[in-house]
Parts: C-alpha cells; sequence; structure tokens
C-alpha cells in the first residue's frame, strides 16, 4: 500500500470494500479500485504501473465470489467511459461495461438479433472472457473481434478466432482488460425480437431465483453447453440436476443457500460470508462427486484472499 501508483484522470481509491460492487455483497477491499476515464486514461496507467502489481479486470460483480481477506493490486473497474452501444449495418459495437441486457434492447430497436444476451446478467466484458450464452446461442456465435489494453499499457484488436472462445472459456491474457467488443447480428422485425426477448425474461423468471442475491449459475453443466431452452433438451448432464439427485436442493450452510427454486443457484440468504459461501459450493461438489461421479467445475469466479 505504501507503493506510489501513477496518477490517472479517473478515480483511483486505495482500500476500497468491493462487497458493495457484486451481487453476492461478500467480500474484503480492494488494495487500489481504478476507474479509468476512457481507454487512453487505462492505457497510460497500466503502462506507469509497477509490471510487478496484479490487476484485476472486474465488470459489475454478477458472476463473482470475492473472498473475505480482499484482492491484492490493483481492481479495474470500467464506467461510463465504456458504454457505449452502436449499430452500423449488421454490426453492433458495445462496450465492455454496457450491461448484457442493454445491448440485447438496443440491438433489437435497430432490427438486429442478439435476443440471447437480454437474460444474461452483467457486462459485456464479462460476457466475452466467459464466452456467456443461453438457449443455445453464445458469444462465440456472434463475436468479430475485441479492443482490449494490455498490461503493459499497449492496445490490441484481437479476432474473435484468436480467443479460442469454448464453453464459459475465452483465452484472454492474464491482466488484459477488454474495453470493446463488435458483433455480428441477423436482421429481424424489432417488433418480434422485443416480443421474443420477454418471453425468455418470464421464463427465467419462473425457473430461476431472480429475485434472490446471487451470482447466477454457480456450476458449469458437465454437459459441456448451456441449457438449449428447446422441448427436447436432456437435463442428465445439467448441473442443478446432478445437484437435486445428490439431495441439495435447499441446503443451507451459514447463511449461504442452494436455490430450492433452481439447486445450480448459490444464495446469500441471509448474511453469508464469502468462505461460508464458497464451503457451501465445495460440499456440493463433494456430494455430486460422491453420489453421480461427476466433478463440477465452479462457473462463478473466485478470487482474493480467504
Amino acid at each position: 500500500m505504501t507503493q506510489t501508483l501513477p496518477t490517472p484522470r479517473g478515480a483511483l481509491t486505495p482500500n476500497r470494500a468491493l462487497a458493495d460492487l457484486t451481487w453476492l455483497r461478500v467480500g474484503g477491499p480492494a488494495d487500489w479500485l481504478f476507474q479509468p476515464a476512457d481507454e487512453g486514461d487505462l492505457a497510460d496507467f497500466l503502462r506507469g504501473l509497477d509490471p510487478a502489481l496484479p490487476v484485476f479486470p472486474m465488470g459489475v460483480g454478477s458472476n463473482l465470489i470475492v473472498r473475505d481477506g480482499g484482492i491484492r493490486g490493483v481492481v479495474i473497474r470500467l464506467g461510463r467511459g465504456f458504454n457505449a452501444i452502436a449499430c452500423d449495418g449488421g454490426i453492433v459495437t458495445a462496450g465492455a461495461a454496457a450491461l448484457d441486457a442493454h445491448v440485447a434492447r438496443r440491438a433489437a430497436e435497430a432490427g438486429l438479433d442478439l435476443t440471447f444476451l437480454r437474460t444474461i446478467p452483467g457486462s459485456i466484458g464479462g460476457a466475452v472472457r466467459m464466452n456467456a450464452g443461453c438457449y443455445g446461442a453464445y458469444v462465440a456465435d456472434h463475436l468479430i473481434s475485441v479492443r482490449a489494453v494490455a498490461r503493459d499499457g499497449s492496445l490490441h484488436e484481437i479476432a474473435a478466432a484468436d480467443l479460442r472462445l469454448a464453453y464459459r472459456h475465452s483465452e484472454i491474457p492474464e491482466g488484459w482488460v477488454v474495453t470493446e467488443a463488435r458483433f455480428r447480428a441477423e436482421p429481424g422485425d424489432p417488433a418480434e425480437l422485443a416480443a421474443r426477448m420477454e418471453e425468455q425474461l418470464a421464463r427465467r423468471n419462473a425457473s430461476q431465483p431472480t429475485r434472490d442475491r446471487s451470482a447466477g449459475s454457480t456450476f458449469r453443466n458437465p454437459a459441456g453447453f448451456s441449457s438449449t431452452g428447446r422441448a427436447d433438451d436432456s437435463h442428465e448432464l445439467k448441473a442443478w440436476s446432478l445437484i437435486d439427485a445428490a439431495g441439495l436442493r435447499g441446503h443451507r450452510l451459514g447463511g449461504a443457500q442452494m436455490s430450492e427454486k433452481h439447486p445450480n443457484f448459490l444464495l446469500n440468504a441471509d448474511g453469508a460470508t464469502a468462505a461460508e459461501l464458497e464451503a457451501l459450493g465445495e460440499l456440493v461438489r463433494q456430494k455430486v462427486r460422491e453420489t453421480s461421479g461427476h466433478d463440477l467445475q465452479w462457473e462463478v469466479i473466485r478470487v482474493g484472499r480467504p
């Protein structure tokens, strides 16, 4: 904490609590929280930052457990200077801080179909990093390229193919910050696209605990793909189904709970600590391993010190 950091145009806050920036509302402080003014500010800051100091890019915290000991180094959170959305021809360009739902809606108004993004919690930067998807569609199906600032402050345009996007996976180098993404979208009728998004929202609200404090799906599906939403969708290798079969629907540990409504949602039901949430997740993994032989992999990102 005694280290001298570059002086940016954006906000640089020492010892900043992070719990209020995550959907689960848990976790200790970051040594530093940096909110850059724009891409140039971010590049200058990283260029001047001690290369030994770790950086962690954070979105809106929708898919994140920050451990109770907090995060060493600099947490970078993009805000207003990174949330522009533009539609031109069949291409949608979105800043990394733009919310997935906003991008879907703006595209639909322009007669472009990125409706799959409507029910994905979080921002575009996180969606790219996780190759987010639902109802059988993924970021990988639409992504053309991203802009990113490397850890040394250099700017890069990366083609989608070079990110090696797979189920809940991309190969963005450590410490690089995605600032913008370009998507290819099929044309559609704005009214029909809006109606489809309303139907998706209704379906999500019926099956998921959208009013509870969660971080979305906790574990990846061992099947290796998202639910398609189709009638012939098999639930055999879905994480929720394996957790349910292990008898852990609604299971509690301290203030943490696996949702009664959808057992693959880990909830902060009653003032849970990050340690309780992570411990319940590990208990679920152990029981599922014992009952089914499947080794569930975390989809929620866990960072920081215990």
